[in-house]
């Protein structure tokens, strides 16, 4: 009996995958930035811990680390005038600042991302001076106007001068976030019936959120760490925790160094709770991871 076999394709069978690759060496660039970023790292912790000993610190022996631990620091930062004030009106001036920067800054980032028009080039290069250059070059002609306005000395004031870098800010984040949106996503909105206002809050605003949290992050950053501005139009009702801190230290009679240190621990405290908050509502890196996936 003949068996029947099949034929010959003459194809090659496929090769089987190596099981292992080599693997490939690291740079020196990346050598070089890992160790960079190590030690930057290393000084950052390095500084932030020796400010927390310090704070928590109840007696020193001529070592390196306290010989026992406690929150009376804390407790007389908390019990000192003005301190409460100060935090309170941290809380408040961020909290405007950034709202108003927001509030203004987004709209007018759309409008120069999206119009065409005689001296736009000019404007988005002014308005990169307030953000680059030292607070100081202008923080002394804010105050001398804030005070011929009548306005010295009070929060309003405090929070129009720290306005003055942050909403150009906002708006240089804002306009590259704008045009990476297709027109076309705006034009189909208008064919449904959107009007300009149901334009902006429903479309346009979910689309822009990655760049509206980075800009408020910033902005954020930069109003509670501004001393400069702040100092020259607050009194002693109206300064930031930063200038509270700053008249302690420079005191030569003031409050000993681990009180001090303990302002600074409510200062990065007050700094991470509103970086947390900000966070809270949106992640800027998951919106981007999201966006690429979608329009992959």
């Amino acid at each position: 009996m003949s068996t029947i076999t099949a034929p010959k394709t003459g194809r090659p069978e496929p090769a089987a995958p190596a099981e292992r690759t080599a693997r490939s060496r690291p740079t020196v660039t990346a050598v070089v930035s890992w160790a960079v970023a190590s030690l930057f790292t290393a000084v950052l912790l390095a500084v932030l811990g020796s400010v927390l000993v310090a704070a928590f610190g109840s007696t020193w022996r001529g070592t390196w680390l306290p010989s026992g631990w406690s929150l009376d620091w804390f407790r007389q930062a908390w019990d000192t005038p003005g301190l409460a004030d100060s935090i309170a009106v941290t809380f408040q001036v961020a909290v405007a600042d950034v709202l108003l920067a927001l509030t203004i800054g987004v709209p007018a980032g759309y409008v120069l991302a999206r119009k065409t028009f005689p001296g736009r080039s000019a404007i988005l290069l002014l308005l990169l001076f307030p953000a680059i250059l030292p607070p100081l070059t202008y923080a002394v002609q804010l105050a001398a106007l804030m005070y011929r306005l009548g306005l010295g000395g009070t929060l309003t004031a405090v929070v129009l001068v720290n306005l003055v870098p942050i909403l150009p800010l906002v708006i240089l984040v804002t306009v590259p976030f704008v045009e990476q949106i297709s027109p076309d996503v705006e034009n189909a909105a208008k064919v449904f019936g959107a009007n300009n206002l149901r334009l902006f809050l429903r479309v346009l605003v979910p689309l822009l959120m990655p760049g509206i949290v980075a800009a408020g992050v910033l902005s954020l950053v930069r109003v509670l760490g501004s001393f400069e501005l702040t100092f020259f139009v607050s009194s002693a009702k109206t300064q930031t925790l930063v200038v509270t801190i700053f008249g302690a230290m420079s005191d030569p009679g003031g409050p000993p160094a681990a009180l001090t240190a303990a302002m600074t621990v409510f200062y990065m405290a007050i700094a991470l709770i509103g970086l947390v908050i900000s966070l809270r509502f949106a992640n800027p890196a998951q919106a981007l991871s999201g966006r690429a996936h979608g329009s992959s």
